[in-house]
């Protein structure tokens, strides 16, 4: 979501050099125009060149070099960008930054600039720990710089602890959580459920399907991008949380159902985007699993319906959307479900069209209320919550 957005990228003194060509190519890939600004220790360790041709805008090294336009460069650049990320940012710059000194091109242009700040430390454990470097990323938290703390691990001196970089995507996702969206749901408190659910049959095997949880994430970071307070029910996926999400984990239907409704009296607006199983293995009163033998059959029994009890309970002004995964009448059984179930819309997932449906990053899916129906092309799953969000917000 940083598309049309400038983004003046500051690359300091530390082997973790190499990760800003990355976090580059990946804003640019994302859509935004890059500026990149090296300090000449930087240097040593990547050369201006890498960043030109990932960017194809010249690197600016020099405070003095006139090979560009007749301006001054760091009040220009200044007011052009969105935001400034300095990624690495070593021992050296934070101090700078900290005390307002301006004696190089990335410290004058981080004096002028009045637009959002960040800084991805990296630096050996030590200094990091040092009371004078913590001293000066306090006084910057105080102005207002988002501080990405580093990582534990290897570090390139030996070491091992808290110095390293973070890695690049979630540096991006930082500048896409801070600048990417307006902040149009702020305050709003939004309960997403996504993923999977697994009905134990015995240790090892169970009863699931073949959702990733994409959706539901997807869902979750563009909202938590918008301002909203979310909190994601999540069954069993391989996925990262978004950013300033607060995630619940769950395995079974009756675990979902358990947290979704002990919180559902909280929320503006709920949004069941899980795949919950419709059926577990039934159970004996000791809550073991019958035994099966070679000529018996598995005896089956309904989970709750999750999305039925919220529409039945759910608070005055409180907004409820479903998800349907048809394979025949797509478009009229999920009609029937909205009505069924009580809710203001109900998403109808493509599940024939390749690129859409489970596994995918793509989707295809029709917005379903009582009012009207919108059939949305093929688009990223982000770009579908965008869309999904707009539509949930007019019932608000």
């Amino acid at each position: 979501m940083l598309k049309g957005k400038h983004i003046i990228l500051g690359v300091s003194s530390s082997i973790s050099c190499y990760k800003s060509a990355v976090l580059a190519r990946e804003l640019v890939k994302q859509g935004a125009e890059v500026q990149v600004i090296m300090t000449e220790n930087a240097t040593q360790f990547i050369t201006p060149f890498t960043f030109e041709q990932l960017t194809k805008h010249k690197c600016i090294v020099d405070t003095f070099d006139h090979n560009y336009e007749i301006s001054v460069k760091h009040i220009s650049m200044a007011d052009w960008a969105d935001a400034i990320v300095v990624a690495p940012a070593d021992a050296n710059v934070v101090a700078k930054f900290a005390h307002g000194l301006a004696d190089d091109m990335l410290s004058t242009t981080m004096l002028a600039c009045d637009c959002t700040k960040i800084i991805a430390t990296a630096m050996n454990t030590k200094m990091y720990e040092n009371p004078a470097t913590q001293y000066n990323l306090a006084v910057l938290r105080t102005r207002n710089f988002y501080i990405i703390e580093p990582v534990e691990g290897s570090l390139a001196c030996g070491a091992v602890g808290k110095g390293k970089m973070e890695e690049p995507q979630t540096i991006a996702e930082y500048l896409d959580y801070l600048i990417g969206q307006e902040k149009d749901l702020n305050g709003k408190r939004i309960l997403i459920t996504a993923g999977p659910t697994r009905e134990s049959l015995d240790p090892v095997r169970f009863i699931s399907n073949h959702s990733t949880g994409k959706m539901g994430y997807a869902l979750a970071k563009v909202a938590s991008q918008r301002g909203a307070d979310v909190t994601l029910v999540s069954g069993p996926t391989s996925l990262s949380v978004p950013l300033h999400v607060k995630r619940v984990d769950t395995v079974s239907a009756e675990d979902m159902f358990r947290e979704v409704t002990a919180r559902a009296d909280e929320q503006d607006i709920i949004i069941m985007a899980a795949a919950v199983a419709d059926y577990r293995p039934k159970y004996v009163a000791d809550e073991k699993i019958k035994k099966m033998d070679g000529s018996s059959s598995l005896e089956l029994e309904r989970t709750k319906d999750i999305l039925k009890t919220l529409g039945q309970n759910r608070k005055s002004g409180q907004v409820l959307c479903g998800f349907s995964m048809e394979t025949e009448n797509m478009l009229e059984n999920s009609r029937g479900k909205l009505e069924r179930k009580n809710l203001d819309m109900i998403i109808a997932n493509n599940l024939k069209q390749e690129g859409a449906g489970f596994g995918t990053n793509t989707n295809v899916v029709t917005m379903i209320s009582k009012e009207k129906e919108e059939e949305l092309p093929m688009m990223s799953k982000e770009e579908v919550a965008s869309h999904i969000l707009d539509r949930l917000k007019e019932f608000l």
